[in-house]
């Protein structure tokens, strides 16, 4: 789908859709009254009939409507001016999208950016709109036979109005924002959409080189089992031993130093060489990458296992994430590292009660083989250290405690930095990809004891997100580390079954403030 900027009056616009805002009470927004004027009274002349308020998320599609240009009119119900905020803009950007990929019309113009949205500029509104569109677009049929062309949606192009070279560059910039993004979470949807005997550990490996190949700024590094084991990560390889698929360390470096472009990215045909002293330390992310996770000898039950391919997509969120800022340039270091196996029952996999060294010397007892994901994150954040990290920070879907405390809504964040956890905060709240901090006390790391070894792998049925995190935080503490749980935020069941790119949107705007010097 393709997005960019249009000038002049937007009643003269020939385009499929025209979509326009009506606020609480039937008020019209500026740019539905120039369309009402020069409609002679069409829009509220369609009001008039009651099939909408003004409700947030309301729509009504006009086709044909009379002295327009246009082939449909889109209204949409923006609530109380005074009322509108972040959320309720996403859902009428979401209601919009919607309304318009439902039909055959092939682009549209939008003018729902004029709202306005306190604290929030237009790039931002742009790009709500854009990633709601991409959701909405978004199909994953690369494994059915039968592809109808019928479900496909038939939106090519979206443009957006503007009347000022200011207006212009701020809607440029949210163009190249979220487009990017959203080809983030196509990538994270896809991969984490992909079923168990596809999307391996190897393959993994091989998108990581298909998107280095793609992009000269990522530079990727795969590490074998061999050459893990010469490492000393022992809890890693530990969790491969009942798989058949080898283990893979995945580590993707994306180097974004360089002048700074209009879009917020480095200047086409920049210099990327800086002396070393100069060198910005790079952000890490490491992402769990459980191609598919059956528990190990500690079987998870039969019912929904199949949604256990979906826990590497804290791993799928760093390839998008990666991916996302590589199209945006954005003048960062950045490191993804995904530790890559599966977790099956095996004669020679895990026992409860066995005892493995980490890659950092210290010895966990495993209790329950089904707490694999720190595991291989713990040897992962270990090698985190090589790359002397301004921070790192790992994601992943690991407990489902967290589920239980936040539901589907937020992820859980743990961090041993106060100020860095504000910062995942805040562009959790800015981006519309929420997290919750949850304490790390060190109350908690009593839970973790083990008469045996430094620790066990479990610490019990109270606080299993928390005690999770105690459990990474012993690898983490020579850095500034966070964790994201997104056990519930990554991905949706039954109906609505299939990946979400959660935390794509989150991570992205957190780089971008980075990026920003904030």
């Amino acid at each position: 789908m393709e997005f960019t900027t249009s000038t002049g009056p937007i009643q003269d616009s020939r385009s499929g859709c025209l979509i326009v805002g009506i606020y609480d009470g039937k008020k019209l927004t500026p740019a539905a009254q120039q369309i009402n004027d020069a409609g002679d009274g069409i829009i509220k002349a369609a009001l008039k009939g009651g099939d909408l308020s003004g409700a947030v998320g309301q729509t009504l599609m006009l086709t044909a409507p009379q002295g327009l240009a246009c082939d449909r009119l889109l209204l949409v119900g923006c609530g109380k001016e005074k009322e509108l905020k972040d959320r309720s803009y996403r859902q009428i950007v979401q209601a919009a999208a919607r309304a318009v990929l439902a039909t055959r019309t092939k682009d549209a113009l939008c003018a729902l950016a004029e709202l306005p949205v306190p604290e929030r500029e237009l790039d931002w509104k742009v790009r709500q709109f854009i990633e709601a569109a991409g959701h909405a677009a978004y199909r994953f049929d690369q494994l059915k036979s039968d592809k109808k062309d019928d479900d496909k949606p038939a939106l090519r192009k979206v443009s957006f109005p503007y009347s000022s070279r200011g207006e212009g560059a701020l809607i440029k910039l949210g163009i190249v924002q979220g487009r990017a993004i959203n080809d983030g979470i196509d990538l994270t949807k896809d991969l984490s959409n992909l079923p168990g005997n596809i999307c391996t550990p190897s393959y993994l490996a091989d998108q990581a080189r298909s998107l280095s190949r793609q992009h000269k700024s990522i530079k990727t590094t795969i590490l074998d089992e061999k050459q893990m084991e010469k490492l000393g990560m022992g809890a890693l390889l530990s969790v491969s031993r009942g798989s058949r698929q080898p283990a893979k360390l995945i580590v993707m470096e994306y180097d974004g130093q360089g002048g700074a472009s209009a879009a917020g990215g480095r200047k086409p045909g920049a210099a990327k060489g800086t002396s070393a002293k100069n060198r910005q330390k790079p952000i890490v992310l490491v992402g769990k990458g459980l191609t598919f996770d059956a528990g190990g000898i500690s079987l998870k039950p039969a019912a929904a296992m199949d949604e256990m391919k979906y826990d590497m997509c804290g791993g799928a969120s760093v390839f998008g994430t990666i991916k996302a800022i590589a199209e945006m340039e954005l003048p960062i270091n950045v490191v993804g590292v995904v530790p890559s196996s599966e977790n099956l029952p095996d004669g020679d996999a895990n026992k409860p009660g066995d005892i493995v060294t980490t890659m950092s010397g210290q010895t966990v007892e495993i209790l329950n083989t089904d707490a694999e994901g720190r595991l291989i994150l713990c040897d992962a954040l270990t090698y985190s250290k090589k790359f002397e990290p301004s921070l790192v920070i790992d994601i992943a879907t690991l407990t489902g405690a967290c589920i239980v405390a936040l539901g589907n809504h937020a992820a859980g964040l743990l961090a041993n930095d106060d100020e860095l956890a504000a910062k995942l905060l805040e562009a959790g709240q800015k981006s519309g990809d929420r997290a919750w901090q949850l304490p790390l006390w060190e109350e908690y790391d009593e839970q973790l004891k083990s008469p045996f070894a430094d620790m066990a792998n479990i610490g019990g049925k109270g606080a299993g997100t928390i005690t999770a995190a105690s459990f990474l935080a012993r690898y983490t503490k020579e850095y500034k580390w966070a964790h994201l749980d997104i056990a519930g935020t990554a991905w949706l069941s039954n109906s609505e079954k299939g990946a979400t790119g959660r935390p794509v949107p989150l991570l992205t705007q957190f780089l971008i403030d980075k990026a920003k010097g904030n």
